[in-house]
Order: structure tokens, then C-alpha cells, then sequence
């Protein structure tokens, strides 16, 4: 794999970079609990700013592969095994249970196709409500286990790419993997979390009493362009995936 950075690539230069140290650090090139090099020696390596190399160490820090010690610098980790979904990465919940070594995962698609978003879609994409917007509908289990239940909405041209992702439409690779593949890479993102009562259309997919009170997460995601490409709503059944927030001290 590349040990470099693409300068003519989607992908972000922070995600490429986190990559290339995720892969020293496993390999023990960066060996477990040694200071890792500053970010001044990584600017220079890698031709990077030093706001992209904070940008790059952060993501570290939230996968578990860097710790940061107070005046001594950030030194090499790894991930401790987690069962939760990690919502302040950009990761989406399988690809964060992939990383974290979890099997057992499954992936049913309930629906897909082009229709008329709800409103809070059409706002938060910045489509007319009467616009066609692509939507999956998902159901995940975790060891034989509901899970959540899930809606993704997409711009109609962004939908038009993911509708021809046969592995996406069979519920077996990752929506995050074919944007990227599309050229779509999270720059930023909000995620708001409520706790509410489940309405019916929910209840019936994950098994719940109609009004039982489930997290529900509502994410919108941009690119380094501002185009807003991904939102989605997950209902979760946290008994059984733990949200999980790291803290870590900048």
C-alpha cells in the first residue's frame, strides 16, 4: 500500500495520513507505547500543515491507535475491543465494528429506491421536499441480535451511484465505502441524538413495543466541497450497541 500522500485523490489528506500511520503502527514500525514523531517531523515528511497533522493525530486519538501525554507528545496504541459505535468518528456502524475485530454482523436492505424525501430529509439535504431523492432502508443485527434499523437519504445524482452498488443493495458492503468509491469523503458531519418513543414504522423492524423509548440518530454529512451528500436516521437499540464518545485532551 501506498506510504505516500495523493495529492489527486478524494480522499482527504488527514484520512490518507491516518491510514499511513494506522499501518506503521501495526506492522511496529511505531512500536506500542513509544513517543511517535512530532508534528513538525511529520509536516516535513509528509509535506502536510500542521493543522492537517493535528487533524490526522485526533482521528488517531478517537480509534485508539495514539494517546497523548501531556507534554511528552502522542505515542503509539491500539484499539481497545469495543462492542459500541463510536459516533464522533466518520465511520459508519459497520465499518466501526470491523475495526474494532467484531463479526456476526448481518445486514438486511427492507427497501431501497428513488422517492419524495420527509421533511426533515429534504432540509437537511437542501432538495425540495417533491425532489427525488435515492433512500435504503436497513436493518442490522449484531450475534443474531436487532440491532438498529436505518434510513440513508441521498441527492438524486449521489443516489443514482449508490443504486448501482449490487454489494450495497445486498446489505453487504458499507454505504461509507461506496461514496468514497463515488468520490464522496466526510469532511464534517452533525449528529444529533434523541431519545424518544419508537414510532410504529420503527418498532415493527426492531421488535420493540410501539412507543418504547430508542435513541434515535439523526447525521448529516458534507465534503471538503460543502456538498451535502449523506443523511441518515438509525434507531438504536443501545442494550445491544452501545454509542460510545472518547474524550481526549487536545
Amino acid at each position: 500500500m501506498a506510504n505516500t500522500i495523493d495529492r489527486t485523490s478524494p480522499v482527504p489528506y488527514y484520512e490518507q495520513l491516518a491510514a499511513i500511520l494506522k499501518r506503521r503502527i501495526q506492522n511496529g514500525e511505531f512500536p506500542l507505547d513509544e513517543r511517535m514523531p512530532s508534528e513538525f517531523e511529520l509536516g516535513r515528511e509528509f509535506g502536510l500543515s500542521r493543522a492537517t497533522i493535528r487533524q490526522t493525530l485526533s482521528t488517531l486519538e478517537s480509534e485508539g491507535y495514539a494517546r497523548r501525554v501531556a507534554r511528552r507528545g502522542v505515542f503509539a496504541s491500539t484499539p481497545e475491543e469495543s462492542s459500541g459505535w463510536i459516533v464522533q468518528d466518520t465511520e459508519g456502524f459497520l465499518e466501526s465494528q470491523i475495526r474494532h475485530g467484531r463479526t456476526g454482523i448481518t445486514t438486511k436492505v427492507v427497501d431501497a429506491g428513488f422517492v419524495a424525501p420527509p421533511a426533515h430529509a429534504a432540509e437537511a439535504l437542501g432538495v425540495a421536499q417533491d425532489a427525488q431523492v435515492f433512500a435504503i432502508e436497513r436493518v442490522r443485527t449484531l450475534d443474531g441480535v436487532l440491532a438498529m434499523f436505518s434510513t440513508n437519504w441521498f441527492p438524486r445524482e449521489i443516489g443514482e451511484q449508490i443504486a448501482m452498488e449490487k454489494d450495497v443493495l445486498d446489505g453487504s458492503a458499507s454505504v461509507n465505502a461506496a461514496l468514497r468509491k463515488a468520490g464522496f469523503s466526510t469532511s464534517g458531519a452533525r449528529r444529533v441524538v434523541h431519545a424518544l418513543g419508537a414510532p410504529e414504522s420503527v418498532a415493527k423492524h426492531v421488535d420493540v413495543p410501539s412507543g418504547q423509548p430508542i435513541l434515535r440518530v439523526r447525521s448529516l454529512s458534507w465534503d471538503q466541497r460543502d456538498t451535502k451528500f449523506d443523511y441518515y436516521e438509525t434507531w438504536v437499540l443501545t442494550d445491544t450497541v452501545p454509542l460510545e464518545i472518547n474524550v481526549a485532551a487536545s
